[in-house]
């Protein structure tokens, strides 16, 4: 069982950065893939970030490449999700979620392949 809290959200201008936390509860965060995920009302959840459970591989959506990196702390059982040049379309409820995998990889998490997820955390970007 792995329980999974986020923090770090809040209101910012377009171009600021925010950067989000999800501490995750239990000694066997380190067998499982993170992702983030973010969610607006009446809307898909739609997959932002992953990062393998060796932290080696990164995978990003095209709509946050390059401004969004994803990281992990093993020691602290943390995922760190920084964001830099937020636009107004970042607006979203953010979630992160965990899922075993058999090898240490990270690609397009399917929201509906994730084991665990975190409360979210509203993230909201003014123009």
């Amino acid at each position: 069982q792995v329980q999974l809290v986020e923090s770090g959200g809040g209101s910012v201008q377009a171009g600021g950065s925010l950067k989000l936390s999800c501490a995750a509860s239990g000694r066997t965060f380190s067998r499982y893939a993170m992702g983030w995920f973010r969610q607006v009302p009446g809307k898909e959840r739609e997959f932002v970030a992953a990062i393998s459970r060796s932290t080696a591989i990164t995978y990003y959506s095209d709509s946050v490449k390059g401004r969004f990196t994803i990281s992990r702390d093993n020691d602290k059982n943390t995922v760190y999700l920084q964001m830099n040049s937020l636009k107004p379309e970042d607006t979203a409820v953010y979630y992160c979620a965990a899922v075993f995998l058999p090898s240490s990889s990270a690609y397009e998490f399917r929201a509906g392949d994730m084991d665990y997820w975190g409360q979210g955390t509203q993230v909201t970007v003014s123009s």
